[in-house]
């Protein structure tokens, strides 16, 4: 005889399954017949859980700069510093060859600047200098990824900062997470749990306000969609081959609903333009999908 628990989670799983089917096959019918492995995730008020190619260690790229936010700012919140505790940016941390607003803006460095504004550049403006600096000389990515897996979380891994990364393009692998861990992930963020609220509300409106991604996740919704949400993208090896090409958000429904999805494509072959209309497609059916239920 099963014990009681796993014959409810297995009920559980089993309605849940079926309640999403239909939105389960239109998702494959997008991925089918694309040169790139699709991983989806989506979690529905809080419950409902669909996932799609759940089963790779999919590239984070710059997803992972929500997950160090995220650490940082828990770090902050428990020791009370100030989001307007400045920080002295040298120009030596504000390296050429690196994808980075804050050195295009100010490339002579040596200025102070505020923890608000700092983690804003990585959360939305995904400044890959900012956030070396913070692993180099504030948490390291060892302590997020041990951070993580303090809260449960398990399939991932957080090793390499932007800079290890840009060394070689199987580097950009090392960084990983399935798409349900990090809808998971989401949705403590979402609910609440891991920041007290003047942290959460900052970090949600930075994500609100990311400018990358504007053809992902946002682009087939309707325009007044609140959408948090933070991207990561790869580079592209001599071959043609994009290593990663994601986007990870939370979208709110006119029905006061909110659903949590992580669409992750690992490994494409595919334009840019196409990975993002994966996105797009996907973000567009779950909207659609939930906002009748």
């Amino acid at each position: 005889m099963k014990p009681f628990f796993l014959t409810l989670f297995s009920l559980i799983s089993t309605i849940s399954f079926s309640q999403h089917q239909e939105l389960n096959n239109k998702i494959k019918g997008v991925i089918s017949n694309k040169n790139a492995t699709v991983g989806v995730a989506i979690i529905y008020d809080a419950k409902d859980t669909l996932t799609v190619n759940n089963d790779h260690k999919y590239p984070t790229m710059s997803v992972y700069k929500f997950f160090q936010a995220l650490n940082i700012l828990d770090y902050m919140d428990k020791h009370n510093i100030s989001l307007d505790t400045e920080i002295y940016i040298k120009k030596e941390d504000l390296k050429e060859g690196t994808y980075s607003p804050l050195r295009d803006k100010s490339p002579k460095g040596e200025f102070n600047m505020s923890l608000r504004e700092l983690i804003q550049y990585t959360a939305s403006h995904s400044d890959n200098n900012i956030s070396n600096l913070f692993f180099r000389s504030f948490i390291g990515p060892k302590m997020t990824d041990l951070y993580f897996r303090s809260l449960g979380i398990q399939n991932f891994e957080i090793v390499s900062s932007e800079e290890t990364m840009s060394l070689d393009f199987n580097n950009q692998y090392q960084n990983w997470i399935t798409p349900l861990e990090a809808t998971r992930i989401l949705e403590m963020f979402r609910k609440e749990e891991l920041l007290s609220p003047d942290y959460n509300n900052f970090l949600r409106q930075a994500m609100i306000d990311t400018k990358s991604g504007q053809d992902k996740v946002k682009a087939l919704l309707p325009k007044n969609t609140v959408v948090v949400h933070k991207t990561g993208m790869s580079l592209r090896n001599k071959e043609g081959l994009r290593a990663a090409d994601n986007d990870l958000a939370i979208v709110y429904l006119p029905n006061g609903k909110q659903f949590s999805i992580a669409v992750f494509i690992m490994n494409s072959k595919e334009s840019d333009k196409t990975n993002a209309s994966i996105i797009a497609e996907i973000a567009k059916l779950a909207y659609d999908y939930f906002n009748k239920k």
